[in-house]
Order: structure tokens, then C-alpha cells, then sequence
């Protein structure tokens, strides 16, 4: 096998795992309209594997979710906040704060807004306006993307950071 063949089977199964511990963390850990450890989960494939493989992550996970009796927020909630995250970081040069403020910004507004339409019109919630989900989404969001921070700043001072990313043949 090639390198770049390695590189993406490396980022297939460690988007299987941060599917897998979104799930399991996200069933741990959970209030209503609220799941810190997805958009934790969400950060960090940002960092590791970019915005289509966190994305995809961020889609199993929600997926997962719905089957064990969750709303399409499980889904709407997390996928945006994930692309949108992996983007800013790459798009910026690698800067974590970026991929913080995607998934903040992707998941806080834009997945709130995008789920309105979902939950009034196809669930049939008696929603009075959009920003019904914002005051759950952002706070959610904010409580996930910094625990990442705290995690990839660890890993930085240990020097971990730098030889994972080397093994995954990024800055």
C-alpha cells in the first residue's frame, strides 16, 4: 500500500472511532437538546482527520443516536458545527481557535436554524421561532469545543500533538 492509500485508511478508522466515542459519550453524557461530548467529538475530527471524514463522523453519530429514540436534532445538531469546524481549521492554517468558532457558529446558529424548519414541520413541534434551539445549541457547542481545547493542548505539551499529525501527514 502506498502512503497516501495509508493516510486514508487511517482517517476511515479513526473516523470510526470518534463515531464510536461520539455515541458512547453523547448516551453518557446528556440534557435535553444538548450534547457536549458530539461537538467535543466534533473538534477533535476537525483537528485529526478535516471537514468531509468529521462530517462523516458527526453524521454516524447522529444516526446512531436517532436509532436509540432521538429527534433529527441528534443529526441537524452535529454534522454542520462538524464540516463547518474542519474547514475553518484547515481554511486557516491549522488555528484551533477556528475550528472552536465553526463549531460554535456551526452548531449554535446555523444547526439551530437549520432544525426549526425539521422539528415545526415534520415533527409537528409547536415552535414560536427560530431561535428556540440557539439557548441550548451554543452553550452545548461552546462546553464541547473547549473541552477539545483542553484535550489538544495536552497533547500538545506532551508532544503527542506534533507526532499524531505527523502520522497523518498534516501540519
Amino acid at each position: 500500500m502506498g502512503g497516501n492509500k495509508d493516510n486514508h485508511v487511517l482517517k476511515m478508522v479513526l473516523t470510526a472511532i470518534f463515531a464510536g466515542m461520539g455515541f458512547a459519550l453523547s448516551s453518557v453524557v446528556w440534557f435535553p437538546n444538548m450534547a457536549p461530548f458530539q461537538h467535543f467529538i466534533n473538534v477533535l475530527a476537525a483537528v485529526f482527520v478535516g471537514p468531509y471524514w468529521g462530517f462523516l463522523a458527526a453524521l454516524i453519530t447522529g444516526i446512531l443516536r436517532m436509532m436509540t429514540g432521538r429527534t433529527a436534532l441528534a443529526v441537524i445538531g452535529a454534522v454542520i458545527g462538524a464540516f463547518l469546524s474542519g474547514f475553518l481549521y484547515r481554511k486557516s492554517g491549522h488555528k484551533l481557535y477556528m475550528a472552536v468558532i465553526g463549531e460554535i457558529f456551526g452548531t449554535g446558529i446555523l444547526s439551530a436554524f437549520a432544525a426549526y424548519p425539521v422539528m415545526k414541520y415534520i415533527y409537528g413541534m409547536d415552535l414560536q421561532t427560530p431561535w428556540v434551539y440557539v439557548p441550548a445549541f451554543v452553550p452545548s457547542s461552546a462546553m464541547g469545543a473547549f473541552l477539545a481545547v483542553l484535550v489538544i493542548t495536552l497533547l500538545k505539551r506532551s508532544g503527542m500533538f506534533a507526532r499524531m499529525m505527523e502520522k497523518l501527514n498534516r501540519k
